[in-house]
């Protein structure tokens, strides 16, 4: 017998597929834990999970858990948590990943939720049985609380802490090598540290299986004789029952099963008996209904009622042992659905609600779960598809795959139960398919349509709408109710000739569904217009032309593009053909009709026609031409003369036929036949019965006259009748001229005269009467003859009065008479000027002059004559005759007219005799005539072209005596309106009176403007100025092209029509027309089609993409540029046809039978891709052999398998369109594995001869495939030097060793490198080409910026920048300048160019052309030898080696006019006045004038400040000297000239120098005091602000406001030079107030500066020291004081005064003593020895000096010697005594000898001094001090007590003690003085305060004279005949110093002395400097 052996083996392969595609959504609230599942996956082994956010791996942390099952947990989630989460898994074995759909989670935000969340198990543990031995085990807790870092996870095993094992934060519970000992309950348990909430905990069960083992085992070989018997030894040991499942809790649903298991392990096995309470329900030998004991030891209680619930206990028992375990069962009560789904409709896109209730047992939580056809639907948070908590399903934005079977299921623990609806969406219907337009062939305004019925969107089509476009219009409805069941309609009602769209929508219950496709665009053919233009107007416009005016008929009525019109017009009323005029252009709407009879009615009828014919005519209109003149002149015209003045005429009208219009009249028209252009005109009206006759009056007396008649209509007058001569009757002559008087004696005279000026006759003689003045009786006449002019009349009495008359005679009697009285024996004189002008009733043009008539010069006065100054009034102004007046008898008042309003005017007359005229009367008073309106406007206007939409206006500007206004309110006004266009015209205002120049600006281009111009001012405007005209320049056109449509003719043809541009908007000729087209999307520029010429209007654009939506605009260009661009945009798609091939084919995934394509669309899909067809076959096998498969349009992908292992395949990619399959994609792979990327191209190659400027070639080598055969070629290219690589092309095909690189920058050097790819990647790049530079190119660009100015009358300056770099395209070689004239402006339109192309060929034609090539550089160049006053057109072009750029913009210019290219020449200024400068000059040489100079500008400022004090004069006139005025005086100016004419202004010439004369200068610029005690003050002042002048000197003039004393005084002091500028003025009177007045010398003496100054003390000053005492020492002084009041301020110091005891000024003797001192010490040596003196002290504070203190004692300079004790003293006393004696006793005698004048010294000099005192008639004394030289020794006092004058004191300077003590009265300089009633000159030092206190200041000596009390003592008032006492004086001479000289004049009363040589004191008088 044989044996069976067999093996059991497990064969494990390792697989990977792909994660379910189910969208995962989870929301959670904000600080609750998100648990993330991780999507389903079948994978062996069990893969390694990695989650994911955003691309990073997510790392667990204490946050963050990854649990057992791979689930993501994110513990209190937060906002920032939201996103997307992936899961990656990774089969170990194969190394296969997968990444999981996304899995979306939302974090929902709640305000009010807690800061603090108590701890939830989240993933709770779960029970594990292991076996004894194993490894380990582990179980997991994942708990979450807020605050998350205060959670506490802990474990319990049979509730004793757990502390080793614990990992992840405590989450985990590893137990390693597990026994029995470790089995049992474990707890996990989650607290909040700090916290009162309750822990949360969740509970496990560990169970450890220990299996079985032998205690005895059977021997491995036994053996034994046969039938023996053999025991095989087999011991176990027995095992105590264990739960390897203990019972567990369980909840069961009411009618439902429920088991209760219970599993044990032991050896014997246990016995299990279950038990309720006492209760046995199940055992091994129980039975009990409804529960069974299972073989696994459970307990299946079937079926289960609510009774059954309860705790159940199950025992095991085996005899190692027992154990037992409970578990509770719960019992529900079921749940059923109550509210079941029903039946829905709903419309697309609606809400749709489906209910579902139910009822369930309260302890339970109900699940809903929705099925739709079976499927479950998972609703997420953001899905349109939601289940409510009350069951109910709601999808919203339902749509049609919304349709289905919906179940409603309620799942719960409670039972589950389920209920279906059924749910309709219907939706708006689909669009008609396959909708086509065709003509019909029966109507010729008709299109059928048919279409294939669409989807109804399930519910029924209720009808259908059609629309149509009318030539691209918007879609508006045609048909609007076409039945449901057609599919098919006749559009009925189009109009001929235009394009029309069609579309097609249903209509069903819910609306109107989506419009079909547009149709083709379908045009119908054109019919003659089916309407005439309306709105024919007609009026005439010449008496031979009639203007014809209408508008198109209506636009629905053209049927087709309009031609033109045909006018037909005949005779009104008259049978007759028409005659026609052909209008060709649809936009010409008006007509006029030329070669008419005059003044004839006419009836007009016009029609339109197109293409198809003619329209209908319009009614019939009727216009008459307008009036002609007369062509025949009067008949049987006689004239004959009624008197001297009147002419009658007679005639007959000329014939009704010749008189072309309506007779308005006659004109009777007189001449004298020697003045034939003093024509007297007399309208006569019609008198349309009898004969005609009209008188022409007020005529020439006896004058022959030639007379003449016409008729005259409205239109103007007709021929004249043939001239008949007449003479008008004789008359009495007018007076004689010029009656004079000569000869004249006492008994006879001779009067003169000359021939009357109207003689009215022939002169017969002359009659001569005199008569006495006032006797008529004595009258006495005398007639000559004819040739007789003077007369001698005799027997006149001597010394009497006559009156003469002289008058002339005619045979029609004697003329007026010329009378003059004169007195016989006296001949006439000179008449006197005269006087008493008074003006008066002043207007703008005149003034009444009224007047005394000064003495007549013993004759008449025959006429007045005024003069005046006009404008510049001033004594150096010179005077013009303005008016004069024949001389009634008593004039006393004359109007002066024709003055100009608003100048200034200053009068006078003369009175002339027959003598002459009479000296001029004293002038009148300055008047200003008041403002009037400008009488003209300017002059010389010229107006010039601008711009396209500019006019540039000329003018002369008014000059300033025709403003008739103020000057600041002169300006311009400039009115302009269309020429031919009857608009309001437009003004625009220029406020600036000089302004000579502007520019009218928003012009319409290429349009005709006429100009005028008038002057206003304040008052008025002036007159408008002549008319000018002038034309806007060409222009690019404003609009686009009318009704721009667009069809597609093919795939790559569309087909353009368009209207011209409005004419309106034409701005030029129309060159052509451009069509701008761009594929929209694709290009990112748009390309261009030229069409030349304007009368095409179509275009035909081909080489499009194929199916591709274009963008068309039309725009028209002109000569100058191109238009604007129609719109809006038209757009139109090219038709479809079969698509390219698919682009960028690989094979990602290649094995030994199965490959994978993946391709790309065509990059030229040429329509709508339809699907795409794979065909492969074995390279090597038969052609015919592919095996195809079709896939649908938006696959990309296919796998094809079942292939040969390391076999080529070839395969063959195509793609589908409406139009069939197109070109297909081949490509071939080998199955193989052993695959690699390719290796980079080589050998790169760009070979010279293929570098163009915009392209090249570049060939390569292709390097290895790696076993993957090529599937495209990438190609990049680098721009040199610092560009970087870009793609150039990225599917360059597989095949190709070549490829050309376009769309490069010319003459710019690149790099280029090649990369391979192949199914496996990219190749490296290959090695970069060398450099490679393109070939130059003709630039890219015009010049820029380019401006044409006239430099010359017959040159311009041409002045451009070049283009810019990147566009010259190679080096610049230079520019080309093209210029040409134009016709001129009035003439007809110029010629001008078709295209702007062709300026270059068009130019040289009419002009020259320059190169200039000097440089590249060069950017200005002028152009010479122009045509005067022509205009020019200039263009630009920069050029290379290549050729030459587009052309500028053609600019302009108008030759002839040019600013002056110098200057004035011999520029002269020569001082008139202060404030007058004539300056002179010749103008520019007459080559560099450039035209006619209008004027010159003056420009002058002074020289130190020529930025604030430039002003300008303009002269308009020629004139080549001015004036200019109102200047500053002997100020330095500078001037500078420059000639203007109309081109505008010429240089300036040099500056050249000028300065006024001097004048008076201003005021001191202030006056102010200081140091004021009672009896002195320091006055200071200011130099001028306006000097005027070289400054000589000042004036001081002071006196008290009040006499003192009875006596006023007037101090005058001339101050030379100019400074130093301040006086110290002494011995005041305290408390009087003074008025001071300064004033500066130039030339003469200028305005006085004045202020009032009260003597001290000030009030609120302090009150006078008190107790002076004065003590000495042998070697000072010391002065003691007590402090007075303080005042109202604190005392700031003291002053001490000291004045010699007898005589002498207090002075200023020590300054700035402290406050706080109360005495002061002074040295003996700075006294002057033997002289006494007294002291007073003043103290100070901030408001003044105070009351000084009462003087002390006297005291003695001498300093103390004790030698006079010794006894040797006493004897030289005693001889000197003696010897004093006897001098003084010769001394007497000397004494006597020359009492009056005395002169003695005793030091290095001697003065001389003389005096006078003498009396004026008006009782003032007159003192005069003449050369009085003095010499002052420096001696304080002689021993007499006589002193010397005290010195002055500058203001400025500082008193030390050392001063005071040292140079105290000190040296006087020598002085020259006068002292008389007027000042005359005197100088002053001009020393520094340095220098005066350096050497003794300068010191006038009538100080002392005036102040000296010896001098005041002899003054005093005393008997008459009283002498003044006898008076000494000496002096010693100090150092030099320059003189001063002063004057005093005394005023008011003064007592004269009773003799000679007495002096009477002034009281009061100052002492000063």
């Amino acid at each position: 017998m044989g044996a069976l052996l067999q093996r059991r083996s497990e064969v494990r392969v390792a697989y990977m597929g792909e994660f379910v595609d189910t969208e995962q959504r989870n929301t959670v609230p904000q600080g609750q834990a998100a648990v993330l599942n991780f999507p389903p996956i079948s994978s062996c082994p069990r893969p390694q999970v990695t989650w994911f956010r955003d691309g990073h791996k997510i790392i667990p942390s204490s946050r963050i858990a990854i649990t057992l099952e791979n689930q993501l947990v994110i513990l209190a989630a937060e906002a920032g948590d939201a996103g997307t989460y992936y899961a990656q898994a990774v089969n170990e074995r194969t190394g296969e990943n997968r990444t999981s759909p996304p899995v979306l989670l939302s974090v929902t935000s709640d305000v009010g939720a807690p800061g603090a969340m108590a701890p939830v198990i989240v993933v709770p543990p779960g029970n594990r049985s292991v076996v004894a031995g194993s490894s380990e085990v582990t179980l997991e807790c994942i708990a979450n609380a807020r605050p998350l870092e205060d959670l506490r996870v802990s474990w319990e095993r049979n509730g004793v802490t757990v502390t080793s094992g614990l990992r992840s934060f405590g989450r985990r519970l590893t137990v390693s090598s597990p026994t029995s000992r470790d089995s049992g309950e474990y707890v996990c348990r989650a607290a909040l540290a700090g916290s009162a909430s309750a822990p949360a905990r969740a509970r496990a069960f560990l169970s450890i299986i220990e299996p079985p083992y032998f205690t005895a085992e059977p021997e491995s070989r036994i053996s034994a004789a046969v039938e023996a018997s053999v025991d095989l030894a087999c011991g176990a040991m027995d095992v105590a029952p264990a739960f390897t499942q203990p019972p567990v809790d369980t909840t069961v649903t009411d009618g439902t099963t429920a088991t209760l298991r219970c599993g044990v392990s032991g050896a014997p096995k246990p016995a299990i008996t279950w038990r309720r309470g006492n209760h046995t329900l199940a055992s091994g030998s129980v039975r009990t209904p409804r529960f069974t004991l299972l073989e696994s030891g459970g307990l299946r209680i079937a079926p289960v009622s609510v009774q059954d619930a309860g705790n159940y206990t199950c025992y095991a028992a085996n005899t190692e042992g027992a154990l037992s375990a409970s578990a509770t069962l719960t019992v529900w009560n079921r749940t059923s659905i109550i509210h079941p789904p029903e039946d829905r409709v709903v419309i697309k896109g609606t809400t749709a609600t489906l209910r579902c209730g139910a009822a369930h047992d309260p302890r339970v939580s109900l699940r809903y779960v929705w099925k739709k056809d079976g499927v479950v639907i998972s609703p997420s948070s953001s899905s349109r598809v939601v289940v409510e908590e009350d069951g109910s399903l709601l999808i919203s934005q339902t749509w049609s795959g919304d349709i289905g079977d919906y179940t409603c299921a309620v799942v719960s623990e409670g039972g589950s139960d389920s209920r279906s609806a059924r749910l309709e969406v219907i939706e708006l219907p689909h669009a008609p398919q396959n909708l086509l337009a065709s003509l019909n062939a029966s109507r010729s305004h008709a299109v059928r349509l048919s279409w294939v019925r669409p989807f109804d969107g399930n519910s029924p089509v209720l009808h259908y709408i059609v629309e149509l476009s009318e030539n691209n219009s918007p879609w508006k409805v045609h048909l609007s109710n076409v039945g449901p069941e057609m599919t098919s309609v006749t559009v009925r009602g189009l109009t001929p000739a235009r394009t029309y769209q069609f579309r097609v929508c249903a209509v069903n219950q819910v609306g109107k569904g989506q419009y079909s496709s547009e149709t083709s665009r379908l045009m119908l053919p054109e019919e003659p217009p089916s309407a005439p233009p309306k709105n024919i107007v007609a009026s005439g416009r010449t008496n031979q032309s009639i203007m014809v005016q209408w508008q198109p008929p209506p636009e629905t009525e053209h049927n087709g593009v309009l031609r033109g019109y045909i006018l037909r017009y005949r005779l009104a009323g008259l049978p007759g053909e028409h005659q026609q005029r052909n209008i060709t252009s649809p936009e010409v709407n008006y007509c006029l009709v030329t070669e008419l009879i005059i003044w004839t009615q006419y009836e007009i009828q016009v029609a339109a026609y197109n293409g198809a014919g003619l329209g209908v005519f319009s009614r019939a209109v009727t216009e008459y031409t307008l009036q002609g003149v007369p062509t025949a002149p009067p008949q049987n015209v006689q004239a004959e003369a009624v008197n001297s003045t009147a002419i009658r005429l007679l005639w007959s009208p000329p014939p009704q036929q010749f008189i072309n219009g309506i007779n308005q009249g006659y004109k009777l028209l007189a001449w004298p036949a020697d003045a034939p252009e003093a024509v007297t005109v007399v309208a006569v009206a019609p008198d349309f019965h009898g004969v005609h006759h009209g008188y022409i009056t007020s005529l020439r007396k006896f004058t022959a006259y030639l007379t003449s008649v016409l008729c005259f209509t409205t239109p103007g007058d007709g021929p004249p009748s043939t001239p008949q001569l007449v003479r008008t009757h004789e008359d009495k002559p007018g007076a004689v001229g010029h009656l004079s008087f000569t000869e004249i004696l006492d008994t006879s005279l001779k009067v003169s005269w000359q021939e009357p000026l109207e003689k009215n006759g022939v002169i017969t003689g002359y009659r001569v009467s005199w008569e006495v003045y006032g006797r008529s009786d004595s009258r006495l006449t005398d007639t000559l003859n004819s040739t007789t002019r003077e007369c001698t009349i005799r027997g006149l009495s001597a010394l009497t009065t006559y009156t003469i008359d002289v008058a002339a005679l005619t045979a029609a009697g004697t003329g007026a008479a010329s009378s003059s009285t004169i007195s016989s024996g006296v001949p006439p004189e000179l008449p006197g000027a005269p006087s008493n002008l008074v003006i008066s009733n002043i207007s703008p043009r005149s003034a009444t002059l009224q007047f005394r008539p000064g003495y007549d010069g013993k004759t008449s006065i025959s006429r007045w004559v005024v003069e005046g100054q006009v404008g510049a009034v001033g004594d150096e102004e010179e005077w013009v005759h303005l008016y004069e007046e024949e001389s009634e008898p008593g004039t006393q008042t004359l109007e002066v007219p024709n003055l100009t309003p608003y100048t200034h005017y200053r009068f006078r007359m003369r009175q002339v005799n027959v003598v002459g005229a009479s000296p001029a009367s004293p002038s009148s008073r300055v008047i200003q005539t008041l403002q009037a309106p400008p009488d003209v406007a300017p002059s010389g206007v010229t107006v010039r072209t601008a711009s396209e939409t500019s006019l540039r206006l000329r003018w002369v500007p008014l000059p300033d005596s025709q403003y008739n206004g103020n000057p600041e309110s002169v300006g311009y006004r400039v009115r302009y309106w269309r020429a031919d266009l009857q608009a309001p015209a437009l003004v625009r205002v220029l406020s600036d009176r000089l302004e000579r120049e502007c520019t009218v600006e928003e012009l319409e281009e290429w349009t005709e403007y006429e100009l005028q111009m008038q002057a206003f001012n304040a008052v008025g405007a002036g007159p408008w100025g002549e008319v000018v005209r002038g034309r806007t320049r060409e222009s690019v056109p404003s609009a686009a092209p009318e009704n721009v449509s667009a069809v597609a003719v093919s795939s790559t043809q569309i087909l353009l029509t368009w209207a011209s541009v409005p004419e309106q908007d034409q701005n030029g000729l129309i060159l052509g027309y451009k069509i701008l087209f761009r594929a929209k999307d694709l290009d990112p520029e748009p390309g261009s089609h030229v069409v030349r010429g304007n009368q095409t209007q179509s275009a035909l654009l081909a080489g499009l993409r194929k199916f591709t939506l274009y963008e068309l605009q039309v725009l028209a260009f002109t000569r100058i540029g191109n238009g604007v661009p129609s719109t809006p945009l038209v757009l139109e798609r090219t038709k479809d046809d079969a698509p390219g091939p698919p682009v960028r084919l690989v094979f990602p995934e290649v094995r030994l039978t199965a490959v994978r394509i993946v391709w790309q669309p065509p990059e030229q899909p040429n329509g709508i891709i339809l699907g795409y067809q794979i065909a492969y076959r074995l390279a090597s096998s038969s052609p015919n052999t592919f095996t195809t498969v079709e896939v649908g349009a938006t696959v990309r992908q296919f796998t094809a398998t079942e292939l040969a292992p390391e076999s080529a395949y070839l395969f063959r990619l195509s793609a589908k369109t409406r139009q069939g399959w197109g070109q297909p994609l081949e490509a071939t792979v080998i199955t193989t594995e052993k695959r690699e990327r390719p290796a980079p191209p080589r050998e790169l190659l760009v070979p010279q001869a293929e570098v163009t400027a915009r392209s090249l070639r570049l060939q390569w080598v292709p390097g290895s495939d790696g076993a993957s055969p090529i599937r495209y070629f990438t190609v990049q290219v680098r721009e040199l030097p610092a560009g970087q690589w870009q793609t150039y092309s990225s599917s360059v095909s597989h095949e190709a060793t070549a490829c050309a690189v376009e769309r490069l920058r010319p003459f710019t050097s690149y790099k280029l490198r090649l990369k391979a790819t192949n199914d496996i990647g990219d190749s490296d790049f290959s090695a970069e080409t060398e450099a490679v530079t393109t070939l130059q190119d003709i630039p890219g660009e015009p010049p820029t910026c380019v401006s044409v100015t006239p430099h010359t009358t017959s040159s311009v300056l041409v002045q451009w920048q070049p283009p810019r770099d990147e566009s010259l395209n190679g080096l610049l070689q230079g520019y080309r300048i093209y210029y040409r004239e134009l016709e001129a402006e009035a003439a007809a339109e110029p010629r001008t160019l078709r295209t702007p192309s062709a300026l270059r060929t068009e130019l040289p034609a009419h002009g020259t052309f320059k190169t200039v090539n000097s440089s590249s550089a060069v950017t200005t160049y002028e152009l010479t030898h122009l045509k005067k006053y022509r205009r020019y057109e200039v263009a630009l072009t920069a050029y290379n080696i290549i050729g030459e750029s587009p052309a500028t913009v053609p600019v302009e210019v108008f030759v002839g006019e040019a600013a002056p290219a110098m200057a004035p020449q011999h520029v002269q200024v020569n001082p008139l006045t202060a404030s007058q400068l004539e300056v002179t000059w010749d103008p520019p040489p007459p080559e560099s004038q450039n035209g006619n100079v209008q004027g010159y500008k003056v420009y002058y400022w002074e020289a130190d400040s020529p930025n604030d004090t430039e002003k300008m004069k303009v002269l308009f006139l020629p004139e080549t000297a001015v004036r200019l005025k109102n200047l500053t005086s002997h100020t330095q100016y500078l001037l500078s000239i420059s000639a203007f004419n109309a081109a505008g202004d010429g240089p300036r010439s040099d500056p050249w120098p000028g300065r006024t004369l001097q004048a008076a200068p201003g005021s001191p610029s202030f006056l102010a005091f200081s140091e004021i005690t009672s009896t002195t003050l320091n006055v200071s002042w200011g130099e001028p602000a306006a000097a005027n002048g070289i400054l000589q000197g000042y004036r001081v003039v002071y006196e008290p406001l009040a006499p003192v004393q009875g006596v006023s005084k007037v101090v005058t002091v001339d101050v030379a030079g100019s400074g130093p500028r301040w006086l110290k003025v002494r011995d005041l009177t305290r408390g009087v107030t003074y008025f001071f007045r300064v004033q500066a010398r130039t030339i003469a003496y200028g305005p006085e500066l004045r202020a009032n100054v009260t003597a001290g003390p000030a009030e609120g000053s302090p009150g006078s020291p008190r107790d002076v005492l004065v003590t000495k020492s042998a070697s000072e002084l010391t002065l003691q004081w007590t402090a007075g009041s303080a005042g109202r301020a604190p005392t700031t110091g003291y002053v001490i005064e000291a004045r010699p005891s007898d005589e002498g000024l207090w002075d200023v003797f020590v300054k700035d003593v402290p406050r706080s001192a109360t005495s002061h010490s002074i040295s003996l040596d700075s006294l002057r020895p033997g002289v006494t003196y007294e002291f007073r002290v003043v103290a100070v504070n901030q408001l003044g000096y105070g009351e000084p203190s009462r003087p002390s004692a006297a005291v003695s300079a001498q300093a103390d010697a004790p030698f006079y004790a010794e006894w040797w003293f006493l004897l030289v006393l005693a001889l000197s005594c003696l010897v004093v004696v006897l001098l003084a006793a010769f001394a007497l005698v000397l004494r006597g000898q020359s009492r009056r004048y005395r002169s003695c010294g005793t030091g290095k000099g001697l003065s001389h001094v003389e005096e006078s005192v003498t009396l004026d008639n008006g009782g003032f004394a007159a003192l005069e001090l003449n050369s009085r030289h003095l010499s002052v020794k420096n001696t304080f006092s002689k021993k007499n007590g006589t002193r010397s004058p005290p010195r002055p004191s500058p203001g400025g300077l500082h008193y030390s003690d050392e001063d005071i003590c040292n140079r105290y009265n000190g040296a006087v300089l020598a002085e020259s003085m006068t002292l008389q009633e007027k000042s005359v000159d005197a100088s002053e030092s001009e020393g520094t305060d340095s220098e005066s206190e350096d050497a003794p200041p300068p010191h006038s000596f009538v100080n002392h004279y005036l102040s000296d009390p010896t001098y005041c003592g002899s003054w005093k008032r005393r008997a008459p005949g009283g002498r003044a006492a006898p008076h000494r004086y000496e002096a010693v001479a100090a150092a030099e110093g320059p003189p001063l000289h002063t004057v005093v004049t005394t005023q008011s009363a003064v007592f004269a002395p009773a003799g000679l040589g007495a002096r009477t004191p002034l009281t009061g008088f100052s002492s000063f400097v």
